[in-house]
């Protein structure tokens, strides 16, 4: 196997994990928000999370969105003839995962151990899939 096959299996499963983690996100805020669970996972009271619910709901399918896009990209890569629309995807799906990481993590220090989490494995995807792509 060539340098680009490793780099781009660890890409195709990076963005995988990545796409699972957002879809289990998308559950805890747009299905669960105010469950027990969530709200100790996202560190809110009961009253916090019914006051926020109707953002949390929003904010979970944003996260179903970008996993869509993200998976649907990995399928376009595999099926090999649609590997640029593939690469396009992924990097737009998993760029987009990472670069909201990003901000929560700069944006509030307080969440930076919640914005490494979320975005470990789409910075992993990003990057193994550049060095796919350019090696």
């Amino acid at each position: 196997m060539t340098l680009s096959d490793v780099a781009l299996v660890i890409a195709l499963v990076a963005a995988v994990l990545a796409a699972l983690l957002h879809v289990f996100i998308f559950y805890l805020e747009a299905l669960a928000w105010t469950s027990p669970r969530a709200r100790a996972v996202f560190g809110t009271s009961a009253d916090e999370a019914q006051a926020t619910k109707e953002m949390a709901y929003n904010q979970g399918f944003y996260n179903l969105f970008l996993a869509v896009v993200t998976i649907v990209g990995v399928l376009f890569r595999l099926i090999g003839d649609h590997a640029a629309i593939g690469d396009a995807l992924i990097f737009a799906g998993a760029g987009s995962m990472l670069a909201a990481a990003l901000v929560l993590g700069l944006s509030s220090p307080a969440h930076r151990g919640a914005a490494l989490k979320q975005g470990l494995l789409p910075g992993i995807a990003v990057v193994a899939l550049l060095v796919a792509v350019l090696a």
